[in-house]
């Protein structure tokens, strides 16, 4: 095999990379959802749980670091 045909990147068909692995096929971009007011409810209500569980971990974490510290 010559350089050429060694650097040559059109000897490779297809998706296929140099070491015989393929790259991932892109997926097609999904549609945009028109929310009514429900799913709008909804997402609202999840956010919402999510950030009060994120403020007590926190709350949490703070106080174990409190105790720590104290200790010493």
């Amino acid at each position: 095999m010559s350089r050429k045909e060694a650097c040559d990147v059109t000897a490779f068909s297809g998706r296929t990379l140099i070491a015989g692995w393929t790259k991932p096929l892109k997926a097609p971009k999904k549609a945009a959802k028109e929310l009514d007011e429900v799913d709008i409810a909804h997402q609202k209500k999840v956010n919402d749980e999510k950030k009060a569980i994120q403020e007590a971990a926190n709350k949490l974490r703070a106080d174990k670091a409190g105790k720590k510290s104290a200790k010493k």
